[in-house]
């Protein structure tokens, strides 16, 4: 069997930073480390070839190549994820599609006209898959009724990527999170309890990335790195001994929940690990909006000492807000931002909320009949699938306002500033450090672009200059992150001209149905008015 697997594109999105990936000779932020694992739990014996469609097309002779072709997609790929089952149905092809997507949509993938839909987690599902083929079953849906133990999940076959097309490349320890917030569809789709690989099997995946030439930048891919706090220490333990006999070569971000802050021990951990930063989950500083949502977790302590308290450890926060909860106050928006401006958080990724397929969120708004979209087709970029309980056009101006505040180049670039005075200094050095010829590139373009032509130009050096003298350990890492401000000034550009005319368009037809309503008032009205009239006269 020949297995071509196909990513589908991603739309251009708050994470998508092309132009900072441009700077330094990349087209994609990481690799489609899903397919990488389906790849390693289908038969070894078949042939397979890997196509990330945010790198390139697939080519005539790749298609050609094929007997099945598998796609993978998230939510926001929706509409590539059409477009390549459409493209391989063309060639001919047998289509089998799986992933977060088709699994939380499957009524949509199949009206795509995919064959085979393998949902929930591989482990289970691909086998039944591979049975059913063997059979010779040309079409079916194939679903688990448990969770796997990833602890036998094979090494993802990293050997089938371009890596030197990619920023950074991705593992997973583990997958499930132990909270039960409304909105998140982590819990629906992986579960409450965090099942995690063991520490000797994950190292063995990063020495398969070692031994391929990888150096620099691994995102560790968990919803929540730290959900089974026991064994991710154990994890750091092992990794900490691998890393340092190994002279550093990777260097770790992740997500986690905000409770990193109540255990200095793990930090301390992730550090020694050379973790340098940590996307945390803060949704919004109010405290009625995260009780309402159910996200208890992050009302037990202070958020700003919690944020401050991992900064100081060493690790950069970046962060998740949301606007849009029921019952929330007006000026949420403002309040985003004063909060996200006392914590100096550099990167904070800000959004309306949005109701994903079968969360707790989806089924309260679909019983109380206050869904407006019955489709996941929902981003940054659009406005929510939902009725809120404030005016949608009140928090549509607030998102909008909100957002435009954050990436003001001159906010922006002092929050960084302060954020990186705030960090500990790292305690080794790392061979991930060394600087190669396109960095440098990358590098000189940076202090062009923001040191000689922009508006804040004044600014950036001030800051250059005061990271050199007091952190210069950072220096790197720092101009990193001014370089994000590149693209965040083309997406607040894009978020605030989509939202606004999604916005008229709503208002539009919002009009529309009350005249239509007003209309068919005034016909019930003459209509009972006339009949009234006419009973009279008899």
């Amino acid at each position: 069997m020949r297995v071509l697997l196909v990513y589908p594109q991603f739309p251009k999105s708050f994470w998508s930073f092309e132009k900072s990936l441009e700077l330094i000779g990349k087209k994609a932020l990481m690799p489609p480390l899903g397919l990488l694992t389906v790849a390693a739990i289908l038969p070894q014996a078949w042939e397979f070839k890997l196509v990330d469609c945010n790198i390139r097309l697939v080519s005539k002779s790749e298609w050609d190549w094929a007997d099945l072709v598998i796609i993978s997609a998230m939510i926001v790929q929706k509409e590539d994820f059409w477009h390549q089952i459409q493209l391989a149905k063309q060639h001919g092809k047998s289509v089998a599609v799986g992933g977060p997507y088709p699994t939380a949509l499957p009524q949509e993938a199949k009206a795509m006209r995919a064959d085979y839909l393998v949902l929930d987690e591989g482990e289970i599902t691909l086998p039944m898959f591979v049975a059913a083929l063997e059979k010779g079953a040309l079409e079916g849906t194939f679903r688990a009724t448990e969770k796997p133990d990833v602890s036998q999940t094979p090494v993802p076959r990293f050997d089938l990527l371009e890596m030197s097309a990619y920023d950074s490349m991705a593992i997973q320890f583990s997958r499930g999170c132990p909270f039960q917030c409304e909105f998140c569809d982590i819990i629906v789709l992986y579960g409450r309890k965090p099942r995690t690989k063991t520490p000797p099997q994950l190292i063995v995946e990063l020495e398969a990335l070692y031994k391929l030439g990888w150096r620099g930048r691994v995102f560790m891919v968990d919803d929540n790195f730290i959900g089974n706090k026991r064994n991710v220490k154990l994890l750091l333990q092992e990794l900490k001994e691998w890393m340092a006999q190994h002279g550093y070569p990777f260097k770790f971000f992740t997500e986690a929940s905000v409770n990193l802050a109540e255990d200095p021990e793990l930090m301390e951990l992730m550090v020694a690990c050379n973790f340098y930063a940590v996307f945390l989950g803060i949704e919004t500083p109010d405290e009625d909006s995260l009780t309402l949502t159910q996200k208890h977790q992050n009302t037990r302590s202070s958020l700003y000492e919690s944020v401050t308290a991992i900064t100081k450890s060493g690790l950069m926060v970046m962060s998740g807000f949301i606007i849009g909860f029921d019952g929330e106050k007006a000026g949420a928006g403002d309040r985003i931002t004063q909060f996200v401006e006392q914590t100096s958080i550099p990167i904070a990724f800000f959004s309306m909320l949005q109701a994903l397929p079968d969360t707790a969120l989806w089924k309260r708004l679909e019983k109380e009949g206050r869904l407006r979209l019955q489709s996941g087709d929902v981003n940054q970029t659009t406005l929510m699938n939902f009725v809120p309980t404030r005016p949608i056009e009140e928090i549509a101006q607030e998102y909008i306002q909100a957002f435009w505040k954050l990436y003001d180049p001159a906010r922006f670039l002092d929050r960084a500033y302060r954020h990186y005075l705030m960090m500990a200094e790292p305690k080794h050095k790392s061979t991930a450090q060394k600087m190669h010829w396109l960095e440098i590139r990358a590098l000189f373009k940076i202090l062009w672009r923001q040191g000689v032509i922009s508006e804040t130009r004044k600014l950036f050096w001030r800051n250059f200059f005061g990271i050199w003298r007091y952190k210069r350990s950072r220096l790197t890492e720092f101009i990193a992150v001014c370089a994000r401000l590149e693209h965040f000034l083309d997406y607040r550009e894009i978020v605030c001209k989509q939202i606004s005319k999604q916005l008229a368009e709503f208002q539009v037809n919002e009009a529309r149905i009350t005249d239509e309503q007003n209309h068919n008032h005034q016909v019930t009205q003459l209509a009972a008015y006339s009949s009234s009239i006419t009973l009279t006269r008899e």
